[in-house]
């Protein structure tokens, strides 16, 4: 199991999410460019004196994450999603990719996943934060492929 950030905007939700990775033992991938400088203080704040604990790679750019072969389904986290969270089924090596907060991901991205998942809202419900939707689907994505006790978590 990935998380994949492409192109975050945020450097707070990104220090969040390199947290969860890090208490879950699970490796980050980085699409460039970010909206922020990459390691700066509002990110470090975030992630706490957890992100030495993380394995992060950075990608140049989509083609670049593309050329990496990392192996696995592509699972794109969507408001345009057609399989809702509750019907997903995730395997252990999937790459849960989560788009920029200002704009999601682009057409091109969204069309390479093999699932695009939606978590369910109420109907005047626009979205939720990033941190707050990668951190339901990774634990839901856990449970499912018994990643809790291959990560050593107790």
């Amino acid at each position: 199991m990935r998380l994949t950030l492409f192109q975050p905007d945020i450097p707070q939700n990104t220090g969040t999410l390199l947290r969860l990775a890090a208490c879950f033992g699970v490796p980050v991938d980085v699409i460039e460019p970010c909206g922020f400088v990459f390691g700066g203080p509002h990110m470090r704040r975030a992630g706490m004196d957890y992100l030495d604990q993380v394995t992060v790679t950075r990608h140049a750019s989509w083609t670049a994450y593309q050329g990496a072969n990392l192996g696995g389904r592509l699972i794109v986290l969507t408001t345009k999603g057609e399989t809702l969270l509750p019907d997903a089924q995730f395997l252990p090596d999937d790459r849960l990719l989560l788009g920029r907060e200002s704009a999601g991901v682009p057409p091109e991205v969204a069309s390479a996943a093999a699932v695009r998942v939606r978590i369910p809202l109420r109907p005047e419900a626009r979205s939720l934060n990033v941190a707050i939707a990668g951190a339901m689907v990774l634990g839901e994505a856990l449970r499912q492929t018994d990643g809790y006790r291959r990560c050593g978590c107790e």
